[in-house]
């Protein structure tokens, strides 16, 4: 499937790493903070679910990834698996931690690196070091959200199936191909209904903010300060409408547009994806028209006749813009994807081959990460909305007309993504309203391809007055902190370090 996963562009690269945890160790409970102790969650009567104490202990290695080291700890938390049901059944949800080193903790900083589906104990290690001046003053937390990793990751499908779901046509041309591309489609659904059984039903966003309440008690926090990345802000924004008192100081970067349904994020996308494409052609000196022109055209050779590897594995026509999308999301990477441009159109497609591989968090040995399952099975129970194919080629025009690179591939999704899911979707667009929260960090990057920077200011109107501050980064990649802007980085780290809440609307170009 063509949906591009909104996640942190260190996030794509960095949960490759595929770090594990368990619990057990040394008993040490929150560190510096109280200990929530045996108790009831939020306002503590009879129906609500116990806090237990988290028992933090050394972060083991996995088969695939070695151990983060020895400056992190992990823990399993119990949440409720079906929140109506506080008392009822429970899933494990795995967290990560590295404590403050300073003495002047001001409490734990909760991190969402995006998705939906990134592993936050994977990707929280790598992120470290951007947050070096955080942790001074934070213990630095992330975890795997339910249906997610270590935290009753789902896997959908296993490798052989995953490589030949490679093969389908995701723009197809053709009747035969548009009823291939729809039963791999239902297929994929089922399969994750299989995996997933009931908790298939519970990976919703909402689930997922109830559970961050949740670990916020358990970590010995009265107010949750949180720092969330492309679809970790539509979360961020769900927690603080259902628990506005308890925002304490947030961030929200690489903002997801909380006011677009399933096709409106189809169409940012196209839309954010085409500028960020026009950006690198300009830095290449080349027309962006006719730029892009020349990559559709390679496309479309593609999609004729796939491209040789070095690897032996054909380079499809999918997997080609898939490779051409990872390096946009973050400008370091450009050179990297001229340099697979130029071997594509030299009749070699190793180097686009390399890059969707590395996006779709494909191993040399042939094994698949999970992330885009998880992906899917949240976000397929958060939209209500389901696209015909009839509606989804209605849309092709538009699309088309807004990039000829990304376009079709972005149209037909919002077809296929969800086509014949096993359950129903939850609503059209989430709800993010927050009235009588503290004041909410909003960062939007002008050139960011994944969250087009009109989320950020349609997420601070949402959120409401004196709630939702705009911080701008005249920049390009997905998300603005620690992308190499001195004046972002000094604002976030002021408001989180010292609560200065920057002016609505400041610049940082």
């Amino acid at each position: 499937m063509a949906r591009f996963v909104r996640c942190a562009a260190l996030g794509v690269a960095a949960v490759l790493l595929g770090t594990g945890c368990s619990g057990g160790g040394d008993g040490d409970s929150t560190g510096d903070g109280p200990a929530p102790g045996n108790r009831s969650a939020s306002s503590g009567s009879a129906s609500a679910p116990v806090v237990e104490d988290l028992d933090w202990g050394k972060c083991e290695g996995t088969d695939d990834s070695p151990a983060p080291g020895g400056d992190w700890q992990c823990a399993t938390l119990k949440a409720p698996l079906d929140w109506s049901k506080p008392k009822g059944e429970t899933i494990d949800l795995a967290l990560i931690r590295a404590k403050a080193t300073g003495d002047d903790r001001i409490g734990s900083l909760l991190f969402n690196f995006g998705g939906p589906g990134g592993s936050g104990v994977s990707t929280l290690p790598a992120y470290a070091s951007t947050a070096s001046a955080l942790r001074e003053h934070y213990d630095l937390v992330s975890w795997d959200p339910r249906g997610v990793g270590a935290s009753g990751g789902i896997r959908c499908r296993d490798d052989k199936e995953i490589q030949a779901a490679e093969a389908i046509d995701v723009t197809p041309d053709t009747p035969g191909e548009e009823r291939a591309y729809l039963q791999d489609a239902a297929d994929f659904g089922k399969g994750c209904a299989r995996a997933a059984g009931k908790l298939l039903s519970h990976v919703s966003t909402t689930d997922t903010a109830r559970d961050m309440d949740l670990m916020r008690q358990a970590l010995g926090d009265d107010e949750m300060h949180y720092f969330g990345i492309s679809y970790g802000t539509e979360l961020g924004g769900v927690y603080a409408h259902l628990f506005p008192d308890r925002v304490g100081r947030m961030i929200l970067d690489a903002v997801v547009d909380p006011a677009a349904d399933s096709v409106g994020h189809a169409r940012n996308q196209t839309t954010g994806f085409q500028r960020a494409l026009e950006d690198y052609l300009e830095s290449r000196d080349k027309d962006p028209e006719q730029g892009t022109r020349e990559i559709a055209d390679l496309l479309e050779r593609i999609d004729a006749k796939p491209l040789p590897t070095s690897s032996g594995r054909e380079l499809t026509q999918t997997l080609a813009v898939t490779g051409i999308v990872l390096p946009l999301y973050s400008k370091t990477s450009w050179p990297t994807l001229t340099s697979a441009l130029d071997a594509a159109e030299g009749g070699d497609g190793s180097g686009l081959l390399a890059l969707a591989d590395g996006y779709n968090d494909r191993d040399p040995s042939g094994h698949y990460g999970t992330t885009t399952h998880s992906q899917r099975v949240i976000s397929c129970l958060d939209d209500k909305q389901r696209p015909t194919p009839a509606e989804a080629k209605a849309l092709l025009p538009e699309f088309e007309r807004i990039s000829p690179v990304f376009g079709a591939f972005l149209g037909w999704d919002t077809a296929g993504w969800c086509h014949q899911w096993p359950v129903t979707g939850q609503f059209d667009t989430p709800e993010v309203s927050a009235p009588g929260a503290a004041p909410i960090l909003v960062v939007g990057n002008t050139g960011d391809p994944a969250t087009p920077y009109e989320g950020a200011r349609t997420m601070a109107d949402e959120l409401g007055a004196d709630v939702g501050v705009v911080l701008t980064w005249k920049g390009e990649g997905h998300g603005a902190y620690g992308s190499g802007s001195d004046c972002v980085d000094s604002a976030v780290d002021a408001y989180l370090l010292e609560g200065a809440v920057p002016e609505d609307g400041k610049v940082c170009s």
